[in-house]
């Protein structure tokens, strides 16, 4: 089979950085644009994705979600509450929910 020559121009940075991600793949970029026009062809369109995870989105979400906590108990002025002053008020607002029920009935 005939083989040729491609070149085509792209920002160092940006090959740096797929080759990095090829690396780390455990393939070198040349497969990787193999792998990728041979995949086009079998799919008849743009191929499948080969991603590593940038960020860990669950720590992110898990941070964000501590932030907005932290901010609402600032909010509320329940920031300085210790956690048996918080089991205390949970405690007493379902007691109230419980006879308010009670009393309906």
């Amino acid at each position: 089979m005939a083989t040729s020559v491609m070149q085509f121009r792209v920002d160092d940075e940006l090959k740096a950085q797929a080759t990095a991600v090829c690396e780390n793949l455990g393939i070198d970029l040349p497969t990787a644009l193999r792998m990728f026009m041979k995949r086009t062809v079998l799919v008849n369109g743009i191929p499948f994705s080969m991603t590593l995870p940038k960020q860990d989105f669950k720590v992110q979400r898990a941070v964000r979600a501590l932030y907005e906590v932290s901010d609402m108990a600032q909010k509320n002025g329940t920031s300085g509450m210790t956690l048996e002053e918080i089991n205390s008020e949970i405690e007493e607002s379902r007691n109230q929910r419980r006879l308010e029920g009670e009393e309906q009935a």
